[in-house]
């Protein structure tokens, strides 16, 4: 099971009731930030989430409303015992933009591991899930990612039996390992059905619409992606300023066949948001116009 918390929804600035887009999500004990505005961290405590958990940090770009609450967190995870190693992972210059944001959380009782991304497409093995980051179409250099985890087939017990493998033996296979007991070998293959459906989440920002985004979204059960504008007559500002509208967002989910979107990172203009919704969703109708703190958990199907 995926927990999902978009922590916040606004763009550019703060505002008094509206925090700056930032995602957090728990899977298997670790936890996952991506991106990390001023705020965010307050808006973690609303959620009654601890930063102390996160093993991994991904960032879209390096543009203060996406990275400038990283210097706070970093100190609050420090205060709250981390002592894990914490894994940072987004665009080339990474290292050094980091680096610097430290300048003011010089000694922190955790080490830092830093991954930038260099290619259009990039895919990251961690503890029981894969991360893909992909490029998207902002002023600057800027990723998009997609959470999977995967599923291993059914276990046949009966199957196990008829290769005569060992009880002692299963766990391990059920995991999709290999085994040797008594100078036999056991493949997951001889007990495991085809791979089931797994859990996936892509989560993109600060974007113009573009096929490489619909490309890694495709049969997401959660697809988080920023609508800016809403109003009538802001396409052009939206292609000036490279990002999207509500119904641009809604082409890319229908087109991606997501099973449900949620809109995030909105101008300090769109004060109301919500009031667009039944207007999207007349292109995509399970959109829904997110607000701070909204949630859920994804499963797997049984």
């Amino acid at each position: 099971m995926l927990d999902v918390c978009l922590l916040g929804t606004g763009g550019m600035m703060p505002l008094p009731y509206r925090w700056l887009t930032a995602l957090m999500m728990r899977y298997n004990g670790s936890s996952i930030l991506i991106d990390c505005g001023e705020g965010t961290q307050i808006a973690m405590k609303e959620k009654g989430w601890s930063p102390k958990p996160i093993d991994v940090m991904c960032f879209t770009h390096f543009h203060a409303d996406h990275i400038s609450g990283l210097p706070g967190m970093l100190l609050s995870m420090g205060n709250s015992e981390k002592t894990s190693p914490l894994l940072i992972i987004g665009p080339k210059g990474l290292t050094k933009t980091v680096n610097s944001l430290r300048a003011i959380a010089p000694e922190l009782p955790f080490e830092i591991e830093f991954k930038e991304i260099k290619d259009e497409e990039e895919e990251i093995q961690l503890d029981g899930y894969r991360l893909k980051a992909f490029k998207v179409k902002h002023n600057v250099i800027c990723y998009g990612y997609s959470i999977c985890i995967d599923r291993i087939g059914k276990f046949s017990v009966d199957r196990a039996k008829e290769a005569g493998i060992p009880v002692q033996m299963w766990n391990p296979l059920q995991k999709g390992n290999t085994v040797e007991y008594n100078g036999k070998i056991f493949t997951p293959e001889m007990v495991l059905g085809p791979q089931r459906k797994g859990i996936k989440l892509t989560y993109c920002t600060d974007s113009r619409p573009a096929d490489l985004i619909v490309e890694n979204a495709k049969d997401s059960d959660l697809f988080i992606c920023e609508g800016m504008y809403a109003e009538p007559g802001m396409e052009q500002k939206a292609k000036e300023h490279k990002h999207m509208t509500f119904y641009e967002a809604a082409k890319m989910a229908k087109k991606a066949k997501v099973k449900e979107m949620w809109l995030t990172h909105y101008s300090p203009s769109l004060s109301y948001p919500g009031n667009y919704e039944k207007a999207v969703k007349e292109v995509f109708p399970n959109t829904v116009v997110a607000k701070d703190g909204r949630s859920t958990e994804l499963d797997f199907e049984d």
